[in-house]
């Protein structure tokens, strides 16, 4: 038996690990937690300072067997699990599983990239086991039970069985539940736009807007009183009254962390947050090349902006080659994460090594591995590149007694914007217009007025990128709980996907409006924020994690013992069909179930008879004539497809014409593109029933 033990999480990481650390070093994988909360029961003596009854899961028997006999043999035992409060978590456990002997050495060794020289260094420099870490984690998996086994049965018993509550979950489901209510609420206002068109003594035209009549703020609030001004500009004389302009930078993103990762990854690649984690942790285990396994990014699990000299050197020195000088920047941009809690010691996600660029992996990564990667790689060196610089230009034209705006912004160096910009969940509003060259005085000719109608705009519904966004910027939840929490909130039913949009449905609604109105505190952003803040204390060590516990727990323990005796149960509502029920003659009704809308006899149960429900459209399907219905996807996608499913296979995640045909997205643009706006595709799904 090997002298050394190194045990990581995953046996892929241990494979390769182990090619690293060569002879006199046996790699094994823990397959995740060893030890963990029973699923029985509530696993938590709540009167005894919430101490946790851990138990080794069943399945994970053998795994305990193999660690303890390779242990037994060792010398030395390295906790080589992941690089975060979980990671510190799972190798206390294996030590608490599987004790040490007096006379065995035990390290724990943490690295974030999976290299050879990584994987060395680490073994170079161990340390003790982080109890503050691991009581941290202990604490939020402690609460999460105690919020979980307390209220899920209240929602099953009030409700309907198959709910579940999470101190988390129910705090993001009330964010998209409030934020649908504001757009169900919204009153539109209406305001009118009044935009010219002008021609320079050169031709060069340009547009300006109305801004000012007699120097004040204009009536555009009705068509009447546009159309009176529109017919004051059309007989105006227009002159440049006055030019400004000056230069302006625009400083890269910070390199990705967890967070904003699934953001981009999302707002670029159409990627779950659940599905960019899943091919991030692809990326971190690695691939072969040459004939030898390496890691592709740093862990994926992180809210440090930080590089390392090795990364800012190497992205400077690689920035120069493809770009020239000009495009790297002088010194090492340093990013510093600006809330509570951010891990400075770790690095953020970035390439192992930026020579590998995307176009030399492509031959060796799925699809959707090398989008993810190239992602990370731009993001990476455009953190790294020179400002981007413009001349914003602006004009006040004078027209009448009005006063019209021209601006534009002329790029003069492109800087990291020629590898990488950031994405954001709505249009930027800058003006992108070229300016002519313009002199005070100047007259200019009309070539076309026109006043356009517009209405206020509710708020957007939440997509997985801006919930997240909200999450982080509120304190709601860390890195690792995300992904989980959305996927949750998916799966339950409370929520669907529609056009990558976030929409509750009925039975979120429900649950939402019972957990507000007897469990307050559960669902407030505010408390959980502070929470949060209270387990960044533990695991800096400054406070204990019961009283942790304890303060969260008590009050949810008294409403729950005064509170649920108080709640009517919620029927919820049915909705008659025409259908009438072949086995028993009963009238057939529309059900809501865990999985969506199902059709069921009002005989139940003495009736059991059930149908599948998707929700009619009136539209024809162009392959068979039948009828296009709305479906959902296993991951609460939505999507139209035509009710005779198998035998037509037509589908598609645009909502077609009334005829069935579907309106290909317009072309892009070259400003679109430059822009890289999300568009609206059509794809024939494989759907299944």
């Amino acid at each position: 038996m090997a002298k050394n033990v190194v045990i990581v999480e995953s046996p892929a990481k241990a494979t390769t690990i182990e090619k690293f650390l060569g002879p006199g070093y046996k790699v094994l994988a823990s397959f995740g937690h060893v030890r963990d909360l029973p699923k029985s029961k509530l696993g938590i003596d709540v009167e005894h300072n919430f101490e946790p009854q851990y138990i080794i899961p069943r399945g994970s028997g053998k795994t305990v067997k193999a660690l303890e006999k390779a242990i037994g043999a060792a010398d030395t035992i390295y906790l080589a699990t992941d690089y975060d409060r979980e990671g510190e978590a799972i190798a206390w456990h294996i030590l608490q599983a599987i004790p040490a002997k007096k006379d065995q050495t035990v390290e724990r060794i943490t690295f974030t990239e999976i290299t050879e020289n990584a994987i060395k260094n680490a073994i170079k420099a161990p340390r003790q086991i982080d109890q503050d870490l691991v009581d941290a984690q202990q604490a939020r998996r402690v609460l999460d039970r105690l919020v979980g086994y307390s209220l899920s049965p209240v929602l099953w018993k009030k409700v309907r069985s198959g709910l579940s509550a999470g101190r988390v979950q129910s705090v993001a489901l009330k964010l998209i539940v409030d934020r649908e209510r504001e757009i169900e609420a919204f009153k539109p206002d209406e305001y009118w736009s009044l935009i010219v068109d002008l021609e320079t003594a050169k031709k060069e035209q340009f547009q300006a807007e109305l801004t000012k009549v007699a120097g004040e703020k204009p009536d555009l609030g009705s068509e009447a009183s546009t159309r009176a001004l529109e017919q004051k500009l059309r007989t105006a004389t227009y002159t440049v009254e006055s030019i400004d302009s000056k230069e302006v930078k625009r400083s890269p993103a910070p390199p990705f962390i967890t967070s904003s990762l699934q953001q981009e990854a999302s707002r670029k690649l159409s990627f779950s947050s659940k599905k960019t984690m899943v091919v991030a942790q692809q990326l971190y285990e690695g691939i072969s090349l040459a004939g030898q396994h390496v890691g592709l990014i740093s862990y994926m699990r992180t809210d440090s902006y930080n590089l390392s000299d090795q990364a800012t050197g190497q992205a400077k020195t690689l920035i120069t080659k493809l770009y020239g000088e000009k495009y790297a920047s002088p010194t090492p941009r340093l990013y510093k994460k600006k809330v509570r809690g951010a891990q400075e010691a770790h690095e953020a996600i970035r390439p192992t090594d930026l020579m590998r660029q995307p176009g030399d992996l492509s031959a060796h990564l799925t699809k959707d591995q090398l989008r993810l990667y190239q992602l990370i790689w731009q993001r990476t060196m455009a953190s790294q590149m020179a400002d981007a610089r413009y001349l914003q230009k602006g004009a006040n034209i004078a027209a009448s007694d009005c006063t019209l705006r021209a601006k534009g912004r002329n790029t003069l160096f492109d800087g990291f914007t020629r590898v990488y910009t950031e994405g954001h969940d709505t249009d930027a509003e800058e003006s992108d217009q070229t300016m002519p060259e313009l002199k005070e005085g100047e007259k200019l000719t009309l070539v076309e007025l026109v006043g356009e109608q517009h209405f206020t705009s509710p708020p957007p519904r939440f997509t997985e990128a801006s919930l997240i966004k909200t999450l982080e910027e509120n304190g709601i939840g860390r890195p690792s709980t995300y992904a989980p929490t959305i996927s949750t909130i998916v799966s339950r039913g409370y929520v669907t996907s529609e056009s990558r949009q976030l929409r509750p449905e009925d039975i979120g609604l429900i649950v939402t409006d019972l957990l507000s109105e007897h469990f307050p505190f559960v669902v407030d952003a505010k408390f959980t924020a502070e929470v949060e803040d209270k387990l960044d204390d533990v695991a800096e060590g400054q406070i204990e994690w019961q009283p942790v516990v304890k303060e969260f727990y008590d009050p949810m323990k008294h409403l729950i013992d005064t509170e649920v005796d108080k709640i009517v149960k919620i029927k919820i509502p049915e909705i008659p069909t025409d259908e009438i029920c072949e086995l028993c003659g009963k009238p057939m009704v529309i059900k809501s179930g865990r999985f969506g809308q199902f059709i069921a006899c009002t005989g139940f149960p003495e009736c059991k008879n059930t149908k599948q429900y998707h929700e009619p459209t009136g539209i024809t399907c162009p392959l068979d004539g039948g009828d296009v219905v709305e479906k959902t996807t296993k991951r609460r996608r939505k999507f139209w497809g035509c009710a005779n499913y198998p035998e037509c296979k037509f589908a598609s995640w645009v909502k077609p014409n009334p005829d069935g045909s579907v309106t290909p997205a317009e072309p892009e643009t070259a400003e679109e593109k430059a822009a890289k706006k999300p568009k609206n595709k059509t794809v024939t799904l494989k759907a299944k029933e």
